[in-house]
């Protein structure tokens, strides 16, 4: 997911659908990340482990029940339970935003293999042709394609957003907003390589911080950590794994009196493990 193309959904437990914020933010070192190789459960664990990581978005195609990838998830799965590791699944594009049952469809094709406690949906409406030429229609699409999917059985659906959805305004109200109505927590896509500071992780995370308390609902930030020709700042790629430990352990300094906050997920497992020291 990249700085302005990584909208995705989680879809949680059912329990989870009207989850609170709670009265207190996420304990600092709460981590999350994201796994889009199909990468060894072993090795994933291991480094999970190391990092203090427990929650796992891992990718989850369509045809997962018959294109070989259910050993891998069910090792994953086996593996991840014995750390206390959640795994949620991760799949989704752009045309789901009005192609709903595609998306229905991976929900169901997920939801049966029965190894996720959430699903993490890529849909990216941003992306669409539709989003510059008719914006208000697109972005009403994809709000109702984040219903369809919340009403669609027993999982609820949590959402990873830019950070600048609280600009939008759709059908005269902010997309930020509206979003959180049908979501059961969100992941901001805020790709910064500063943890504080003017245009850093917890500064272009805070509109919607503040919007999750008042919404009651949990928000957690992400940090990016594979190269971005287009936007070196947005990355810690060229800081290395160093910095972006240290402008984490910022961000949760930073947050310790905002409710909503529910932690920090990296993207991506590969592009963690490749950085410099």
């Amino acid at each position: 997911m990249w700085l302005m193309s990584a909208l995705s959904v989680v879809v949680l437990t059912a329990s989870g659908a009207n989850a609170s914020a709670g009265t207190a933010p996420a304990p600092p070192g709460t981590r999350a990340m994201w796994l889009w190789s199909q990468a060894d459960p072993a090795e994933v664990m291991s480094w999970a482990a190391r990092h203090d990581v427990t929650e796992i978005f891992t990718y989850v195609g369509t045809t997962v029940a018959t294109d070989g990838s259910l050993p891998r998830l069910r090792e994953l799965k086996r593996q991840a339970d014995l750390a206390g590791v959640r795994l949620s699944a991760l799949g989704g594009d752009e045309s789901w935003t009005t192609d709903h049952a595609a998306a229905l469809a991976w929900q169901k094709a997920v939801t049966g293999t029965k190894l996720f406690a959430g699903l993490h949906v890529d849909a990216e409406p941003y992306l669409l042709p539709a989003w510059n030429t008719n914006r208000n229609a697109t972005a009403t699409a994809y709000l109702t394609l984040l219903q369809r999917l919340r009403d669609a059985g027993p999982l609820a659906v949590e959402v990873d957003v830019p950070f600048w959805y609280g600009t939008i305004t759709v059908s005269g109200k902010n997309l930020a907003t509206e979003t959180l109505r049908r979501a059961s927590a969100v992941t901001v896509m805020s790709y910064r390589d500063s943890g504080t500071g003017p245009n850093s992780i917890y500064d272009v995370s805070r509109d919607w911080l503040a919007r999750g308390a008042a919404a009651g609902k949990r928000v957690r930030l992400g940090a990016e950590t594979r190269p971005l020709s287009d936007c070196p700042y947005c990355t810690f790629a060229e800081e290395g794994a160093t910095a972006l430990g240290d402008a984490l352990a910022r961000v949760d300094g930073a947050t310790r009196s905002a409710p909503a906050f529910n932690g920090i997920a990296v993207h991506d497992y590969d592009g963690w493990r490749a950085l410099p020291s």
